[in-house]
């Protein structure tokens, strides 16, 4: 049978409530509410958006990767492939977990926290009509509470499995701020290992008008052209995010920041947290000379507040909804679709301002492989999968 729903997908059991267990057995206490899941609870339902992902990988003597375009000898070693996909991912989210114990010891009571599962999926899109998974990873976004002992605010924390091998537990803060975020760039450029500050080393793959050179798509003239890759995202890959909230209103924007290591940056947790890796990746027990070391991983998602203006046309009561697009603010971003049911007729079309939610992230995993330090970075801008359904506030 073949899979009709193109989405990706999550469910707990219906039967399935967290809970503690009960010392007498026989007392049923008034179940209490669920902890709150603070900036989590924007993370509802199912998401899509096409984004941008940049990797170095190693390209083994053994296994050489074999590109269409010879390329010139270089003073670099041939120990690398820059791949660039445009992407397309699906992020879908469970309902929460509820009520979560953790146990305290000493002076700390006990805590609970309230959790969210997801499922991501990521498939290149680069060449046209064809699509190539290439990451899936399932885990649960956290909320946990301020404690006494450690001595911490309130945090979020994404545990997540990557079927490369590893596993990372990211904690970190957030915080709101009114308007659009500010996005700072970030740098594809690897860097020599324990550099500090780091000791940059840029690669021939990282000038996009060179089309012999060991990357992934090799000749970037067409994606240039079209404007889908450009010499500014292999720079700096947040400037596609930066590109796609530059036309739109955006009112109020929920800031996550998580890390897997400890400060810096000064505003995630000073402990806990990290990347786990199987054998092959770390090569050697002190993966003194790793096949590919997935060493750290930084994130920052915003949650966005967005403000459309959209034009309904003339309409009858009693006749289907409408179904809307928001108007495009990116080339070949994906955008969010109203339901749109008026609650009275319009014989000429009319303007109504209506509100959703996006989410953006941009990413970073530091891999140590070949001497150096290679920065992956993946973007990407989300929207609603489902039709989003304008209330009848709006008409008011």
């Amino acid at each position: 049978m073949s899979d009709t729903n193109p989405r990706a997908s999550i469910k707990i059991p219906d039967d399935f409530v967290y809970g503690e267990l009960r010392a007498d057995h026989v007392k049923v206490p008034t179940p209490a509410p669920p902890p709150p899941l603070g900036p989590l609870a924007a993370f509802v339902g199912d998401w899509v958006g096409n984004g941008f992902n940049t990797i170095f990988r190693p390209d083994s003597s053994a296994t050489p990767t074999t590109l269409p375009n010879p390329v010139p000898p270089s003073p670099l070693p041939r120990d690398n492939i820059l791949e660039l996909n445009l992407t397309s991912e699906n992020l879908s989210f469970s309902p929460s977990l509820g009520s979560v114990p953790n146990r305290g010891t000493a002076t700390q009571q006990d805590i609970f926290l309230n959790g969210v599962p997801y499922l991501q999926t990521v498939s290149d899109i680069t060449i046209h009509g064809e699509k190539v998974g290439i990451h899936v990873e399932p885990g649960i976004w956290i909320h946990v509470p301020a404690t006494t002992v450690p001595g911490l605010g309130e945090s979020v924390t994404r545990m997540a499995s990557i079927p490369h091998g590893t596993t990372i537990e990211a904690q970190g803060t957030f915080l709101s701020v009114a308007g659009a975020p500010t996005i700072a760039p970030v740098d594809i450029t690897p860097f020599t290992i324990g550099s500090n500050p780091p000791k940059k080393i840029t690669f021939p793959s990282q000038t996009a008008s060179n089309p012999a050179t060991l990357r992934i798509p090799q000749d970037l003239g067409p994606f240039i052209t079209r404007g889908t890759i450009t010499q500014a995202m292999l720079d700096d890959p947040n400037s596609l995010l930066r590109s796609h909230i530059g036309k739109q209103k955006i009112t109020n924007t929920t800031v996550i920041i998580i890390s897997t290591g400890p400060p810096p940056p000064p505003q995630l947790l000073p402990f806990g947290g990290g990347v786990d890796n199987i054998a092959f990746l770390l090569g050697q027990a002190a993966a003194s000379a790793p096949n590919a070391q997935g060493l750290l991983m930084s994130a920052i998602f915003w949650i966005e507040t967005v403000e459309e203006v959209i034009l309904v046309p003339p309409y009858k009561v009693g006749r289907p909804h409408i179904l809307i697009k928001a108007k495009p603010s990116a080339p070949g971003q994906r955008v969010s679709t109203f339901s749109v049911t008026p609650p009275f007729d319009l014989e000429k079309p009319r303007q109504i301002t209506v509100t959703f939610t996006q989410i953006q992230y941009t990413q970073t995993v530091l891999l140590n492989f070949a001497g150096l330090t290679w920065p992956h970075v993946s973007v990407n801008t989300l929207v609603p999968a489902d039709d989003i359904i304008v209330p009848a506030s709006v008409w008011k």
